[in-house]
């Protein structure tokens, strides 16, 4: 395909995920929250025996700095508790107290509810294709990203 006709491609593909992203951060903000602390709760929220920071981190595509930020911010307000990983004792095991699963319970159910019933507008056959070619996308993206300087 010509290069012209690609980037025209990719301009639309562009202004849909910002769609998407836009409505995170539209919900994030009805809470108080940037859309990045919303994610940090979501993965937490869906590890009911805590998560690593470092797995935070690596979900997001985060810096530690990013995520310890986060993390700092929810510890300060009681909603979260951290503890020592066996195996590093650098690395923080995150889980929610109750306080914080009060909190959370509030704004992750009702955001996966409505991705699961957006996904669930499209057909089972949509689903796995739109699922197989970001997946193959998002990988060729990555790819083509690390060989920049």
């Amino acid at each position: 395909m010509e290069r012209e006709k690609v980037r025209a491609y990719d301009n639309e593909y562009c202004k849909l995920r910002d769609i998407q992203f836009a409505a995170y951060e539209l919900y994030a903000r009805k809470h108080n929250l940037t859309a990045k602390e919303l994610f940090v709760l979501d993965i937490i929220w869906f590890a009911p025996n805590g998560c690593l920071q470092t797995e935070i981190c690596e979900r997001l595509s985060a810096t530690k700095q990013t995520v310890s930020a986060i993390i700092k911010k929810f510890w300060k307000m009681g909603y979260i508790s951290l503890t020592e990983a066996e195996n590093d004792r650098r690395n923080k095991i995150v889980r929610f107290t109750d306080a914080g699963m009060e909190y959370a319970e509030q704004i992750i159910p009702p955001a996966a509810n409505a991705e699961v019933d957006a996904m669930g507008d499209l057909s089972d056959n949509d689903i796995s294709e739109l699922v197989r070619i970001t997946t193959q996308f998002s990988a060729s993206m990555k790819e083509r990203f690390e060989q920049l300087k």
